[in-house]
C-alpha cells in the first residue's frame, strides 16, 4: 500500500485501555494533514467509548514523531488548517471539547515539535532513554502552534521553556525528566509497556472519580482555584451517590478488591 493511501493512526483495545499508535514509521511518524485528522478522530472515538477509560498514545517504529511533514503542511499554513473533522476532538486541546479522560504518552527516538505539544496536552508521559526532544519551529521560520507557547512555561518554568523553544536545540530524556516534561525514563523498548501498565492501574480505579478528578484539575488550570474549589462540593455529592462509591466502601470494609462499573 502506498504511503499516501496507508492509515496514519492505528487504534487497538487492551481491556479498558485504548492504544492509539502513530503509524507512519517510514517517515519517522512525521505528521501530515491526514495523520492529524485521523488522530483527532481517534481521540473522538476514545471520548465516546465508555469502555475505554484511559488512552495510551505511542509511536510505531523507532520514533515517536519527527514533527510536522512540512512538505504537506507548509503550503496550508497561511490559509489555516482544518485538523479536526466531524466526530473528532483536538488532541492538543486548544479548541473544542475538553477531554475528561486520562491520556498517557509513550515516546522514543525522535520527539519533535507537535510531539512535545502532545505531551503537554496529556496527563502522564513515559520516555525511553533513547528519546531526543526538540521544539524547533523557530529554526523553520514559524512558531509553535500546538500549545507549547501556552503550556511549556507553565509545565517546566519560564527559563527552561525559553531555553529550548528559542534555541531550537535538541535535548535528551534525562533533561526532559529534570525539567518535568516527562514523569519517567525507562530503557528503550520498555516505554510502551510501562505506559500501558500505568494506564491499566488508572483504569482499575473508579472511572467516574478519575474523570471528576481530572476535570476539576483542568478547571483549576483554565479558570483558577476559586472556580475549581466552588465546584468541589457538588462533584463530591454527585460521586458519593454513585454505585461505584458504594462499591468502594464495601471493598474497604471487606478488604477486597473493588470492581468498578462506571455508574
Amino acid at each position: 500500500m502506498a504511503d499516501d493511501d496507508a492509515p496514519r493512526v492505528r487504534v487497538e483495545r487492551d481491556g479498558h485501555v485504548l492504544l492509539i499508535g502513530l503509524d507512519r514509521p517510514a517517515k519517522r511518524n512525521a505528521a501530515d494533514v491526514r495523520m492529524l485528522q485521523q488522530l483527532a478522530l481517534a481521540y473522538g472515538e476514545f471520548a465516546r467509548d465508555d469502555k475505554a477509560r484511559v488512552a495510551v498514545v505511542h509511536g510505531i517504529g523507532e520514533h515517536f514523531t519527527g514533527g510536522l511533514d512540512l512538505g504537506d503542511i507548509a503550503p496550508r499554513l497561511s490559509g489555516g488548517l482544518d485538523l479536526v473533522p466531524e466526530g473528532g476532538i483536538d488532541p492538543w486541546q486548544l479548541t473544542g471539547q475538553v477531554l475528561d479522560k486520562p491520556v498517557v504518552l509513550a515516546v522514543q527516538g525522535t520527539c519533535l515539535t507537535l510531539g512535545i505539544e502532545l505531551i503537554l496536552a496529556s496527563d502522564i508521559a513515559i520516555a525511553a532513554d533513547s528519546t531526543r526532544f526538540g521544539q524547533i519551529e523557530v529554526n523553520r521560520g514559524i512558531l509553535p502552534f500546538g500549545g507549547a507557547t501556552l503550556r511549556f512555561p507553565r509545565a517546566v518554568g519560564w527559563g527552561d521553556a525559553m531555553r529550548w523553544m528559542l534555541t531550537a536545540e535538541l535535548f535528551d530524556a534525562a533533561e526532559a525528566h529534570r525539567i518535568g516534561l516527562v514523569q519517567e525514563v525507562v530503557p528503550h523498548g520498555e516505554q510502551l509497556s510501562r505506559a500501558v501498565q500505568l494506564a491499566t492501574r488508572i483504569a482499575e480505579q473508579a472511572p467516574l472519580a478519575v474523570r471528576a478528578t481530572l476535570a476539576n484539575a483542568k478547571l483549576a488550570v483554565r479558570e483558577g482555584a476559586v472556580a475549581a474549589s466552588a465546584a468541589l462540593p457538588g462533584e463530591l455529592a454527585r460521586l458519593a451517590a454513585t454505585e461505584d462509591a458504594a462499591i468502594g466502601v464495601t471493598a474497604f470494609l471487606t478488604r477486597t478488591a473493588p470492581n468498578y462499573v462506571g455508574r
